[in-house]
């Protein structure tokens, strides 16, 4: 009698990736015109030399510099993948609303009321879009490349793991760092397949 064999189904993964490190001005917070760093340039070479050979759809990036010119070095090994640059990846903290304010533990509530007006995204609804968006599942296997930053990618987390909305809260992604999330719409939970890996950094 032959083993029984899960049938295939499609399935969206996601490569998704800190910007690198970025240029700090002398004015304290955090800089939306920043441009990578020297450092920054060679963290994104080290990655986009491990990622070369992946076979991927699209490498899209967050619209702020530091994650453009990420994407871009990560380009340069990437010959043939388009590039795009995605609002659904701009630079966001999701801010509790409703009854999760009350499960938040006081502890980061200080931290929240310090988010410039910019970045707020009130209930996680724009990050909630995006995670659905991006996550869909088509007829056919489906890979990209995101790079975005690292609030973003904890609320990516947070999802696939199902955990309470505050729980992005200390998820810190390493620059370059990646992480990797596989979707399938046949009932089973999204997998994470790697969190925040910084082998390929010198």
């Amino acid at each position: 009698m032959r083993p029984r064999t899960l049938a295939r189904v499609p399935t969206t993964t996601l490569y998704l990736v800190r910007h690198g490190e970025q240029a700090h001005g002398a004015a304290d917070g955090d800089d939306p015109g920043a441009v990578l760093t020297p450092t920054g340039r060679r963290q994104a070479d080290a990655l986009g030399r491990r990622l070369a050979g992946v076979r991927l759809d699209a490498l899209r990036h967050g619209p702020l510099p530091r994650a453009a010119q990420t994407a871009a070095v990560l380009a340069t090994h990437l010959p043939g993948v388009p590039v795009e640059a995605s609002d659904l990846l701009q630079d966001r903290t999701p801010i509790p609303a409703g009854a999760t304010v009350e499960a938040l533990p006081p502890r980061y509530r200080a931290f929240l009321d310090t988010v410039p007006a910019e970045e707020r995204d009130e209930g996680a609804a724009r990050l909630s879009a995006a995670v659905a968006e991006l996550t869909a599942v088509g007829p056919a296997d489906r890979a990209e490349l995101l790079v975005t930053h690292t609030f973003v990618i904890g609320w990516f987390v947070r999802h696939v793991l199902d955990a309470p909305d505050w729980r992005w809260l200390g998820l810190n992604h390493a620059h370059c760092g990646l992480t990797t999330i596989a979707v399938t719409d046949d009932g089973r939970p999204p997998l994470l397949l790697g969190y925040n890996d910084v082998g390929h950094l010198p």
